[in-house]
């Protein structure tokens, strides 16, 4: 083996060993004991098989033992070279092969050249088979690439990228490849099994890898908008969320989907998240932002696109699926649905669905809350069934249900035909409005009135039970005279002149029921102190 090594010869003589027997470590050649074994064969003329997976570990345990044609002729390093050259780098799947192999040669088979050599032999054999393939069906060379890790398989893409292969091309091979090495992940986003609070799942070397192989392939993707399906960019994206990727990563992720938007369906938008106990959540934050970067695109074209239409019916739909999480607030309710502009929604019927099912999941809602979820929706853009429903509907606000009714009333006044979908005249919506605005406030006056009315009641009432047959005679101090500034039935007039609404309109009084016997108002005013 001296004459054949020149690593071994050099370890020899350079021992210092007096008893004449010199042990020597080779524990650091590439390939282990079995490597060495075959270059110990190779020394003594003993027959062995050169192979695809033995070629790249068989190579660098040569070079390694300086079996070299410096040292000898027909060294082991030129018969492994000659192998590389005319057997497994000829074609596409053998030259796979030997760089799948060089994985545990590391850095040796980088060093030596190895590395390098397939990946330059891969990415022109790939470029060829994508422009003009020659086997069935034409992207099986994508498959074969699955078989690398991200490292190789990134510097695959790079020298097909520096070849001028297509965008296209590169995504197809990036998609199979991201299908095949996150199968588990695409499969299954639920965290079923996986505790994040337990250190030896959450820092774990396996989760560690996941999330540094999402971020590589991430990095990988072609600048170029638009080549990726949604469902791919949606799975990819849920993949960064479940492995906790770096901000950067999601970020480049969601800019790719709101591209493409308008492809989305309800399903892909659900993107799960998870808590440190393993709950599984929605990613709500993920979804606002990239229907925001969507809403923002097309702003800046400064027309209602067809495409935006669409993404409001799409996120309508998405609030209805949600609308029943308990975790989901009035505040990330609206947050969601005021993305969209109201003129995308030509009808409001979608909205007013998921508004009624977050009413109906939430009961617990006070009046205020209940008409903050209603602000997103505009009344008078619902349907003519949409309406009828919302003016039955004991769970919305009164303003609301009052918008229903005063829209029908109206068309009828103006003798319009309701059909389902037609366009309001503006002039009516602006006075429906403001006739719903001001009726609201009335209403809300009429309580208040309603409060006045039973306390001066109950004062007259406790005077005259109090003061028996002197009330007669205390009633005179109670009495209203002009010389007198501050009385309570002056004080009570003037509060119950303010809350009238009707103070410059009907002068009605047949609600008034209040017995007031015993008290002498000089210049009664009649007053209408109830809405029937």
């Amino acid at each position: 083996m001296m004459a054949k090594s020149n690593y071994i010869r050099k370890l020899i003589m350079e021992s210092k060993d007096s008893d004449h027997v010199t042990r020597i470590d080779l524990s650091d050649i590439p390939g282990g004991p079995e490597m060495f074994e075959k270059a110990a064969k190779f020394c003594y003329g003993v027959n062995f098989e050169i192979t695809v997976k033995n070629v790249a570990a068989l190579h660098c345990a040569a070079e390694f033992l300086q079996m070299t044609d410096k040292y000898c002729d027909n060294s082991l390093a030129g018969r492994t070279q000659d192998f590389l050259s005319q057997v497994t780098l000829s074609s596409l799947s053998g030259a796979i092969l030997v760089l799948k192999s060089c994985e545990i040669l590391l850095p040796i088979s980088r060093d030596l050249g190895v590395v390098r050599r397939c990946v330059d032999v891969v990415g022109a054999k790939a470029c060829k088979e994508a422009m003009f393939p020659c086997r069935s069906p034409p992207n099986w060379w994508t498959e074969e690439l699955c078989i690398l890790n991200i490292d190789f398989f990134a510097d695959v893409v790079a020298s097909m990228k520096q070849r001028g292969l297509k965008p296209s091309s590169l995504a197809s091979a990036i998609i199979t490849y991201t299908e095949r090495s996150l199968r588990d992940l695409v499969r299954d986003h639920s965290g079923r099994g996986v505790k994040f609070s337990d250190p030896e799942n959450n820092d774990s070397e396996e989760r560690t890898q996941q999330r540094d192989l999402v971020e590589s392939i991430v990095s990988l993707l072609p600048s170029e908008r638009g080549l990726f399906p949604i469902n791919f960019l949606c799975s990819l994206l849920r993949c960064a969320d479940f492995v906790n990727t770096s901000l950067a990563c999601k970020n480049e992720v969601e800019k790719r989907i709101s591209a493409v938007l308008e492809h989305v369906t309800v399903d892909d938008l659900l993107i799960p998240s998870f808590t440190y106990d393993g709950e599984r959540l929605l990613d709500l934050e993920s979804v606002r932002r990239i229907i925001s970067g969507f809403v923002e695109k097309e702003k800046s074209k400064g027309l209602c696109s067809v495409s935006l239409q669409r993404v409001a019916k799409t996120v309508d739909s998405y609030l209805a699926e949600i609308a029943t999480y308990l975790e989901l607030t009035v505040s990330k309710f609206n947050a969601i649905a005021d993305l969209v502009p109201k003129s995308a929604r030509k009808s409001q019927d979608d909205l007013y669905r998921a508004i009624d099912i977050f009413l109906k999941a939430h009961p617990n809602l006070e009046e205020m809350e209940r008409e903050k979820v209603c602000s997103s929706m505009d009344p008078l853009k619902l349907s003519y069934d949409a309406r009828l429903h919302a003016s039955q509907n004991k769970r919305l606000p009164v303003n609301i249900v009052l918008h229903a009714l005063y829209y029908d009333q109206l068309k009828l006044r103006s003798g319009v035909e309701d059909k389902e979908g037609a366009v309001v005249v503006v002039h009516e919506a602006v006075v429906t409005r403001g006739q719903v605005k001001t009726d609201t406030t009335l209403a809300k006056e009429n309580e208040a009135l309603r409060s006045e009315l039973m306390k001066m009641k109950m004062y007259v009432s406790d005077l005259q039970k109090n003061g028996g047959g002197a009330s007669s005679s205390k009633a005179p101090l109670l009495v209203s005279n002009k010389n007198t500034k501050h009385t309570f039935f002056s004080s009570v007039s003037k509060k119950l002149g303010k809350l009238n609404p009707f103070r410059h309109g009907s002068k009605d009084t047949s609600n008034i029921d209040e017995d007031l016997s015993g008290v002498d108002i000089t210049k009664p005013r009649r007053r209408r102190f109830s809405i029937s």
